[in-house]
């Protein structure tokens, strides 16, 4: 799923090419991609783009008129920049939205289809898609610790809650929590004062960073290998990879559609964190240790607890 240094990103390009353009015509090709019905989607052809935005993790439209178009690209939505009056893919094609300048399409891969369109008549409209989370980059520490503290879960879980914490998902949270040396396990009723303040910092330096080295990557061009996995990242996707602080292999807890990947050596005191269905599957012979999992990985048994 984008997330806030994409989502930024996409907003930046976007506005490049559309700003003060009128958009003249919106074509669906899956009807049910649009969410909304009141104001109609006919109401946006002719007005003029007054800016672009992102609220959370969607990508936000201003219109003359006080009218928004907001879209929410979920896990595999995507967005595409086209010379003028581009067909819509059949396979991926959700909508198109054509301006002078080019066409904008939005594109969604895989069978599941979650991702939305909706139009909204004033701010107050688009609030309702505000999920309330705060904003970590333009956050004090103060609002942060109300915010992780709000309710006790796990780190991972509360920086992915878009009512704490707005744009972060899957994929920079693991890498937020890598880089503060927290384990994604460890409830937020028992991290320190220290370590919150630890964690605002990396996570602000985190998002920006990775901001910036998209914007640098991306240049003048569209955005159009938008993914969750990135070859500079530390844990996100790089499983049994060594962890490029310390060299130990990266492990993962998959839970549900989602995992975490962490290092234990760097976040976890070297313990291995149970996996929902693989612990559940070896029972007492989960290796609880980097040395029990590489014994296992070299096929060799571990000692008797």
């Amino acid at each position: 799923m984008p997330e806030l240094p994409d989502v930024e990103v996409y907003v930046e390009c976007l506005a490049a090419r559309v700003a003060g353009q009128p958009v003249e015509r919106v074509r669906l090709l899956r009807p049910f991609v649009l969410r909304s019905v009141d104001p109609p989607l006919a109401s946006v052809e002719g007005r003029t783009v007054c800016g672009v935005e992102r609220l959370g993790k969607r990508v936000v439209i201003g219109l003359a008129g006080d009218l928004f178009l907001v879209l929410h690209l979920m896990i595999a939505g995507r967005l595409r920049w086209r010379d003028r009056g581009t067909r819509i893919p059949r396979k991926l094609g959700l909508a198109a939205f054509d301006f002078p300048s080019g066409t904008l399409l939005l594109t969604e891969a895989g069978s599941i289809k979650r991702a939305a369109l909706h139009v909204a008549a004033g701010r107050a409209a688009l609030r309702q898609h505000d999920r309330g989370g705060l904003e970590v980059l333009s956050s004090d520490l103060h609002a942060f610790r109300a915010a992780l503290r709000r309710e006790n879960h796990t780190l991972k879980r509360s920086l992915t809650d878009p009512r704490l914490f707005s744009g972060i998902g899957n994929a920079y949270s693991d890498e937020i929590l890598h880089a503060a040396g927290l384990s994604p396990l460890k409830l937020t009723s028992r991290v320190t004062e220290a370590e919150i303040s630890r964690l605002h910092e990396t996570a602000r330096t985190t998002l920006r960073a990775w901001t910036e080295r998209l914007r640098r990557e991306t240049g003048d061009r569209f955005p159009e290998t938008v993914t969750a996995f990135h070859p500079g990242m530390a844990v996100h996707g790089r499983y049994g990879k060594p962890c490029p602080s310390c060299g130990s292999p990266v492990q993962r807890i998959v839970y549900a559609s989602n995992e975490s990947n962490y290092c234990p050596a760097c976040q976890t005191g070297g313990k291995l964190l149970a996996d929902r269905a693989m612990s559940r599957l070896l029972g007492s012979d989960w290796p609880r240790s980097l040395d029990e999992w590489e014994t296992m990985k070299e096929g060799r048994s571990v000692p008797e607890r």
